[in-house]
């Protein structure tokens, strides 16, 4: 029976070594398989908060809540200064250079499309000039 009970407590249960009840405003986002995520957002927010947290947010929501709390909790952790904002700017660098990047090489196409159609244009007048000389004989 205990092996039973021990088996069935999710993460957060497991972690604060306690009986998990039915009801465990825990169980449903922190599975017994991934032990990291709970411990994760334990580090960051402590299990009173995540709890209060999670209830005080309708059912629909807590899945998304948990799974945001568990990414902010891993940014903070590996940049605790910034967290999810040194991320963010971070990524926002990147769209930035892209961007960037991405006019540079519009603009490099343009120039070649431009001195492809001169040069389409310019061999277009010598064949008419041609022509025109054929026709004057």
């Amino acid at each position: 029976d205990y092996l039973s009970m021990n088996s069935s407590r999710c993460a957060a249960c497991k972690y604060l070594r306690k009986r998990c009840p039915s009801e465990c405003i825990f169980s449903p986002y922190f599975p017994p398989n991934n032990p990291q995520r709970f411990a994760c957002v334990h580090r960051i927010y402590g299990a009173s908060n995540i709890g209060r947290m999670l209830q005080q947010l309708p059912v629909y929501l807590r899945a998304e809540a948990a799974d945001c709390l568990y990414y902010e909790a891993q940014c903070r952790i590996e940049n605790p200064v910034y967290g999810c904002v040194g991320m963010i700017s971070t990524l926002h660098q990147q769209i930035f250079s892209a961007q960037e990047q991405l006019a540079k090489v519009q603009a490099e196409i343009a120039l070649i499309n431009n001195a492809y159609t001169q040069q389409e244009s310019s061999q277009f007048q010598q064949l008419d000039g041609l022509l025109s000389n054929l026709n004057n004989f």
